[in-house]
């Protein structure tokens, strides 16, 4: 077969059709590629699994196959009774079926509440009894039916086995005269959830067009060259898979959708996959950048792209030493064709984006390659999707270039807000700007430093501490020992916070004591001006480095944990505190050593909020 019977790319003049489409978004993409791209029956979206020898399998669909399961669905859906605007609970593994079912709902005009299957019971339950959904789909309902027996007058109309909407007959069935449905601009695609690590989880909705707007310009600047294929680790329930998904789909781009984002999971996918993006949040990247490299599975990635939280440098500079690039990648006027005309250079790119499911996308971004000065916690400048940024103070003043303060955006990407919950969504809207929950600061030439969460600044006596510029250090100039962290702020003896650093040692470094590894981190701060810390206490077990759903560090927990480890009985050996260390002095050093530069590790900071900016500020 020639090239062109076998690429599943979209020609160029369709993408480029794609960017002025009035009418295209969030709820209709798929239909939008079925009709523009030629190459509709060539498989190009693989999902995997691993068969009775331990080998990975991929088996790929073509946008013919989507299209076919899609309306399978819909069919199953509708003849149960959705319609139009009904929310539906989708709770299902993440992979590949949770997007099917999205799209088919959404061809239905319904809104899919993409809900990780990993959420407690009584979380998930309180969930979709606030949105209100009509039905449920869930790989398993025993749990959630169990629930709604001691609540029966909660119960949704139906509830019902992802096997039993496989298994459906559609030929029984019939689709709506109006099908796929015509969206409406401002129309609601789906919820997204927080984490709900202190309640009921938040939704923020995703609109149709919302959430289309700011990706058109990856319709020609994202790679998609028949040679590029892209591995999308993040959780396909959360907005930035939903955004992957729908890039992929609208390039035709060759796309693996994980369902685990683990490293001894995604590195044999990795290996047989091959490819040369791979999009991920922060997690995944940690555990690829520690330990031995992962040459093999990475020998052709040109492009790492993270969103969500901000990346560390420490983990960056080992995954930009693999792959190769192709030179006009860091050239960003040059169209995809014309930078694989250039000749390869050795090393990837780390494209590092700053966003969340409110903000619609990455809205902030920075380059790394082997080349690229360290630069800690800069993001780049914004993307032209944002109409404005800005720095602002709690009355909603835009503070000073180079002083720190609430990061805030104005923006069409923004989400129209949280479902059913008005007065949260107008907590984040302050003059004009949607308030994104991150601490930042603004530089003269237009770069923005991303500090901390709101939340997760540690109020000491003497003033802020930024979690994340600490945070930095541990892990770029302390990286012979440890693996990963989490910088966190607890109640001192004296009143206020200090900042405490709760660490995962490298394999090599199990030798070290909790006091060594204070001496060295409290070292390397001072060379840095940052402040110094008040204990250590290292990670002896998964369990001691709580992750949410998706891979987050869970500070709020380990802050629960640790409330008494500075003011309570003596410490234990695996933990350090600056007095056990260096006397009281270093207690005292810790507090009159104010950093200015920290990321959010908690799952429901990321996409939503538990404390309004206004009420957690206090930073600028």
């Amino acid at each position: 077969m020639s090239d062109d019977e076998t690429t599943s790319i979209t020609p160029l003049a369709a993408r480029r059709a794609f960017m002025t489409e009035p009418d295209l978004g969030a709820g209709n993409f798929l239909q939008y590629a079925l009709d523009a791209n030629p190459h509709r029956a060539v498989p190009f979206v693989f999902s995997h699994h691993t068969d009775h020898r331990g080998q990975v399998v991929l088996r790929g669909h073509s946008l013919n196959d989507l299209a076919r399961t899609r309306d399978r669905y819909a069919r199953w859906y509708w003849s149960t009774g959705v319609r139009p605007g009904e929310p539906v609970g989708v709770v299902i593994a993440e992979g590949l079926e949770p997007l099917l079912h999205f799209l088919a709902l959404t061809a239905l005009g319904a809104i899919p509440a993409m809900v990780n299957d990993a959420m407690r019971p009584d979380v998930m339950l309180r969930y979709l009894d606030h949105v209100g959904v009509v039905g449920v789909v869930a790989d398993d309902t025993t749990r959630l039916a169990a629930a709604y027996r001691s609540a029966p007058h909660r119960r949704p109309r139906f509830l019902a086995l992802t096997a039993e909407v496989q298994a459906f007959d559609a030929d029984t069935a019939r689709l709506p005269e109006r099908y796929p449905h015509q969206h409406d601009p401002a129309d609601v695609v789906a919820l997204i959830h927080s984490s709900g690590t202190t309640g009921t989880p938040k939704s923020t909705m995703l609109g149709h067009r919302q959430f289309w707007d700011g990706k058109q310009p990856r319709m020609v600047r994202f790679p998609a060259e028949p040679y590029d294929r892209l591995m999308s680790l993040m959780p396909h329930t959360h907005a930035g898979g939903l955004s992957y998904f729908l890039t992929a789909v609208l390039l035709g781009l060759p796309v693996v959708v994980m369902a685990d984002w683990r490293r001894p999971v995604v590195e044999p996918v990795m290996e047989a996959f091959q490819p040369t993006m791979v999009a991920s949040f922060p997690r995944t990247f940690v555990e690829l950048a520690t330990g031995d490299l992962p040459v093999k599975g990475a020998a052709r990635v040109h492009s790492w792209f993270n969103t969500g939280d901000a990346a560390h440098h420490g983990h960056i500079r080992r995954l930009v030493q693999l792959g190769e690039r192709p030179a006009g990648l860091i050239k960003p006027w040059l169209l995809p064709s014309e930078a694989a005309a250039e000749s390869a250079l050795p090393g990837s790119q780390f494209v590092d984006g700053l966003g969340s499911s409110e903000m619609g996308m990455a809205l902030f971004g920075g380059i790394t390659t082997p080349e690229t000065p360290r630069n800690d916690r800069c993001v780049g400048k914004p993307l032209e999707v944002v109409t404005r940024a800005a720095v602002l103070d709690p009355t909603g003043g835009e503070v000073p270039d180079g002083t720190v303060g609430m990061l805030a955006v104005q923006t069409p990407s923004r989400t129209p807000g949280y479902w059913h919950d008005p007065r949260l969504t107008s907590s984040f809207e302050l003059n004009g700007y949607w308030l994104t929950g991150d601490v930042a600061r603004r530089e003269a030439d237009g770069t923005f430093y991303h500090l901390d969460r709101t939340v997760d600044v540690i109020d000491t006596l003497d003033g802020p501490v930024y979690s994340l510029p600490v945070e930095e250090i541990l892990l770029a100039d302390c990286a012979e020992v440890v693996r990963d962290c989490s910088v966190l702020g607890i109640p001192g003896p004296d009143g206020g916070q200090l900042p405490v650093a709760v660490v995962q040692l490298q394999a090599e470094a199990t030798g070290w004591s909790a006091t060594e590894i204070l001496d060295l981190a409290n070292r390397e701060l001072t060379r840095a001006g940052l402040a110094s810390l008040a204990a250590v206490r290292i990670a002896e077990t998964p369990a001691d480095f709580p992750l949410g759903p998706t891979g987050k560090v869970l500070k709020r927990e380990l802050r629960a944990r640790l409330a008494t480890l500075l003011t309570g009985p003596p410490s234990n050996p695996d933990e350090a505190t600056a007095t056990d260390a260096a006397g009281p002095a270093a207690v005292a050093s810790a507090r009159g050593t104010a950093g200015v530069a920290g990321s959010a590790s908690d799952a429901d900071d990321a996409d939503g909020r538990v404390e309004t900016p206004l009420a957690a500020a206090g930073t600028a």
